[in-house]
């Protein structure tokens, strides 16, 4: 993907210093009083943060101006959301949104998911299962606890283990 990133701009938003002299800047304070109470290492820091994240641009005077474009450009990157159908309903870029409440369409999509995650016959320590889980969302814990229940995921009897169960 080309062109600025959401998160290299939240990050030089969050940082107090960067967000005061973007804040300059877009009214149209000059550089050399940009942030001129600060020391000039913190200074360049903030200014380096702006110019990275493409919030600001360096112009024909070598002065900074505040992008006009940047945040047309990180909502074009946004995909489009659609009306969802099957199990697209339930996942969000890739990750699970929020569970089904429907058993039958909850089984459905940990079914799919561990189709995806876990290769039949591969056995896994908790820690394995749990970094292949880690895609499909942050609370692998419940996740996984899910797939047991449903019998989708088998834990040997001393827990060093997992695997899909035997097709039957």
């Amino acid at each position: 993907m080309s062109g600025p990133h959401w998160r290299r701009v939240v990050a030089a938003l969050a940082n107090n210093d960067a967000r005061t002299a973007y804040a300059q800047i877009v009214l149209g304070t000059k550089l050399p009083d940009v942030v001129a109470d600060l020391n000039d290492q913190r200074r360049n820091r903030a200014i380096a943060a702006l110019l990275e994240s493409g919030l600001i641009e360096r112009n024909a005077a070598n002065g900074l101006d505040a992008s006009e474009a940047i945040f047309r450009d990180l909502l074009t990157q946004q995909p489009r959301r659609q009306a969802q159908t099957g199990l697209a309903r339930f996942m969000r870029l890739g990750r699970i949104e929020r569970y089904p409440a429907n058993m039958a369409e909850r089984r459905e999509l940990l079914a799919w998911l561990v189709s995806e995650a876990i290769k039949p016959g591969e056995d896994l320590t908790e820690k394995q299962v749990n970094e292949k889980l880690l895609s499909y969302t942050d609370d692998v814990v419940v996740l996984r606890r899910y797939l047991i229940d449903f019998g989708l995921l088998e834990r040997t009897p001393s827990g060093s283990s997992y695997s899909r169960p035997e097709e039957r």
